[in-house]
């Protein structure tokens, strides 16, 4: 019964998804004829874009759902360890150091880099002197070095020239502007993987929501899957902040959404929250580059707009739980 509902689920979200690519096809501060469309140069653009907001929304939604769970906190995001800030600091290096004329591998090899040093660097700080990786030590690491990351991003910024700190802050507010298929290539690669993983091992997900005792009662061998979760979710987060900037709030709202909705079983979660996530960000993506054309508004404003009102249902939720 359970894996009927589930199919059920995972068409319905399906659905969905394909209804906000198609629709998101035909959004844009250029309107193209349907006749015309398929001929046009237009469409390839979008679909590139399409194709991005699908994968990135997935990637940001599972790392939620990840560190969610290994973090045991349901407001946990993708980047409360500081891989984004990583990312952040690398790819603003390459901005003003002149690195991002060089190809459009360029900037997203240098966020992915420094992301990729930040979670090591969070790895090392969380390490115990026991060898194991205790939670809170991780997220107090992951506290100190996003601070650390973020006050030399203002110090490079503090630098730059004005034509410089616009395409800095433009990186930061997050975009889903792809130039290269390899590229996409690439991200898609590093997120279904981690993706396939995350959902083969959701038995270890539900196990540690239960705390490291009771799950390691269960026969969970608890300090190897909380490193690899840590690292799937990282490197995910990381390749995604490389090819489209830091879109908040996605990451948080769409696990904490789609648990309320179907429960709270990884088994589910992980691909449900993959599916409702790339059509959310498909569709913030249309509102972007539709609600003030010809210009167009950063994917990260849009999907922050959304946190607040999200945020204001969880409080009357919750204060109506407590009354």
């Amino acid at each position: 019964m359970r894996r009927t509902n589930d199919w059920v689920i995972y068409g319905a979200l399906t659905a969905v998804l394909a209804a906000a690519s198609l629709a998101s096809v035909f959004a844009g501060a250029v309107h193209v004829p349907l006749s015309e469309l398929l001929d046009s140069g237009i469409v390839r653009l979008r679909l590139a874009r399409i194709a991005l907001g699908i994968v990135a929304g997935a990637g940001l939604s599972v790392a939620g759902v990840i560190f969610q769970a290994l973090l045991r906190n349901p407001l946990a995001d993708p980047y409360v360890l500081g891989v984004s800030s990583g990312s952040a600091l690398g790819a603003a290096g390459a901005i003003l150091l002149g690195l991002a004329a060089l190809g459009p591998w360029t900037l997203p090899a240098a966020a992915f880099v420094g992301g990729t040093l930040t979670i090591v660097l969070v790895y090392l700080l969380g390490r115990q002197t026991e060898g194991g990786v205790g939670v809170q030590t991780l997220l107090l690491a992951g506290v100190i070095v996003s601070s650390l990351m973020g006050s030399l991003l203002m110090f490079l910024v503090s630098l730059s020239s004005s034509q410089e700190m616009h395409n800095v802050i433009w990186w930061l507010l997050g975009n889903l502007q792809i130039f290269d298929w390899g590229l996409l290539w690439a991200v898609t690669g590093t997120v279904l993987a981690g993706t396939v993983a995350a959902a083969l091992l959701a038995r270890g997900l539900n196990l540690l929501t239960l705390g490291e005792e009771p799950a390691a009662h269960l026969g969970l061998t608890v300090e190897r899957t909380k490193v690899v979760f840590f690292l799937v979710g990282s490197l995910v987060t990381a390749a995604t902040v490389a090819a489209c900037g830091l879109i908040g709030f996605v990451g948080l709202i769409v696990p904490h959404a789609v648990r309320l909705a179907c429960g709270p079983d990884h088994r589910r979660l992980v691909l449900a929250s993959a599916l409702a996530g790339a059509s959310l960000l498909v569709l913030a993506d249309a509102f972007a580059r539709t609600v003030l054309a010809p210009l167009e508004i950063p994917i990260g404003v849009v999907t922050a707009f959304l946190g607040g009102p999200f945020f204001l249902f969880l409080l009357r939720r919750r204060r109506r739980g407590l009354g």
